[in-house]
């Protein structure tokens, strides 16, 4: 069941007062763009390995072309692969939560309410493929990266309505506690 929208397209506010739940906008990775020198990888190795399978030179065998075969495919493809498939980006209507790591977790998150500078920083490839780097940097804390976004106009167009909806309900909520706390 979807939330009713206003005329301008977003949802309804709370009512003042009332904690607002949190929802998740968007979860997503980093740009796939840097798995491609992984999948060349793959298949000029498997490509090799069928062509020189029963065919090497004297004094090589078969076992040593599968281990290495297979060296080069866990180095160059499984691990940067893995990578890549830990770390996560959550937009969610109160936070934005970066998760990395394979072995230790690492968490790093922001605020909406305190508000935050975005930066976007976009290379020649990132620009081609639609990616871009994202800074979020509130001057007190080490800035959050989110680093090889896909789609970075959309994310940083979200970001930038997340922070101004929860200072507004943080300013609105600040406006009426006081009225409700004399009233008591």
């Amino acid at each position: 069941m979807t939330q009713p929208v206003t005329l301008g397209g977003r949802p309804m506010m709370p009512p003042p007062g009332a904690p607002a739940e949190e929802r998740l906008i968007a979860r997503f990775r980093g740009h796939a763009r840097r798995l491609i020198w992984s999948a060349l990888l793959l298949i000029v190795v498997c490509g090799a390995t069928g062509y020189l399978y029963g065919n090497l030179p004297e004094g090589f065998e078969d076992w040593m072309l599968l281990t290495a075969a297979g060296a080069l495919i866990v180095v160059g493809v499984i691990i940067p692969f893995f990578i890549w498939l830990s770390r996560t980006y959550t937009l969610t209507t109160r936070r934005v939560i970066v998760r990395h790591g394979t072995g230790a977790r690492h968490r790093e998150e922001i605020s909406h309410v305190r508000g935050y500078s975005i930066g976007v920083r976009r290379g020649p490839l990132q620009r081609l493929g639609g990616a871009g780097t994202i800074t979020l940097s509130n001057g007190m804390d080490v800035p959050v990266r989110l680093v090889n976004i896909p789609n970075v106009t959309l994310v940083h167009e979200a970001l930038a309505d997340q922070i101004e909806v929860n200072q507004i309900l943080a300013h609105r909520d600040a406006q009426s506690a006081p009225e409700s706390e004399g009233m008591i």
